[in-house]
């Protein structure tokens, strides 16, 4: 048994033997899986607290409006960012990358979904692609960089 099964600070210099004997007993085992599934209980509770409900669903290929809050000495305003989707990472640290051409320079910029800083996302067309991430854009100019669009249902 390695020393990660068993408490890890419990234990500090033992033999290999007598470690192998404190963590084969089953008691120990059902304490440390009972913990790592009630921290994980609570963890998916506080995080669904920051989750926010109000985002489109929009993937890889849609053009997207995002609304970006930006602080300037004590006063807020709303700016916004659109551009195509490129990427798109899931989890409770959801993220997704937007890419535009700006005076003939492509920018990129990425969101975090659950972020206070993002407003509001506008779902603005929606196109057909084959692949989840759309690195390949980078590399094209003008009418080369289209993407077909989907009618939206």
């Amino acid at each position: 048994m390695a020393r990660s099964d068993c408490e890890p600070f419990a234990i500090v210099r033992l033999s290999f033997e007598t470690l192998q004997k404190e963590c084969s007993t089953r008691n120990l085992k059902r304490t440390t899986k009972d913990k790592t599934i009630m921290s994980n209980l609570i963890i998916e509770k506080l995080l669904a607290k920051s989750q926010r409900t109000d985002v489109p669903a929009f993937r890889p290929g849609d053009t997207v409006r995002v609304h970006v809050k930006i602080k300037e000495g004590d006063k807020e305003r709303l700016q916004a960012f659109e551009g195509v989707v490129i990427k798109r990472d899931n989890g409770p640290q959801a993220s997704f990358t937007v890419r535009k051409i700006s005076f003939g320079q492509g920018v990129e910029r990425i969101f975090p979904i659950h972020s206070k800083v993002v407003d509001k996302i506008e779902l603005l067309r929606s196109s057909k692609v084959r692949r989840a991430r759309l690195f390949y854009l980078r590399g094209l100019r003008g009418k080369a960089a289209r993407l077909r669009d989907v009618e939206k249902n």
